[in-house]
């Protein structure tokens, strides 16, 4: 449940999580902060209980990142992340729908969220136990 020791001491690992993290936060921070602003353009974009939804969904990333960064119940927290960036990605960064600067910028939001997307997944496939980048080099199992 906790995390793997293993991975917590790495400091690869280590460095790689605290920036990924540092992002996160930074994110659900903003979030918090300028709660009311993302409230109204996730009024404006037709998402559901916008009131509700953008202050859990913010917490819920909150969370998750101190999950990463900790390494404690990883799985969970990289799920976390994932529901995160699959359910606002599409919905808040809909560039195909704009034009101009506007289009612009929100591409840019959106390629940087499937990257964060894409880190979230590799969080949550070595949180799950696989030696897949073990394997994938022929190393020893007892590396």
């Amino acid at each position: 449940m906790g995390g793997d020791d293993a991975v917590t001491r790495d400091p690869p690992s280590t460095l790689g999580r605290s920036l990924y993290a540092g992002i996160l936060a930074y994110m659900a921070l903003d979030g918090f902060k300028n709660n009311d602003k993302r409230v109204a353009v996730a009024e404006a974009k037709g998402v559901p209980m916008p009131e509700l939804l953008v202050p859990f969904v913010t917490g819920m990333l909150f969370v998750a990142n101190l999950g990463i960064v900790l390494w404690r119940f990883p799985r969970a927290a990289a799920g976390a992340v994932i529901v995160f960036f699959l359910g606002t990605t599409p919905a808040i960064h809909d560039f195909w729908t704009m034009e101009g600067e506007q289009r612009h910028a929100n591409k840019i939001n959106f390629l940087k969220n499937v990257a964060l997307l894409g880190g979230a997944v590799m969080l949550l496939d070595r949180a799950t136990g696989r030696e897949s980048d073990r394997d994938a080099r022929g190393a020893p199992e007892d590396e």
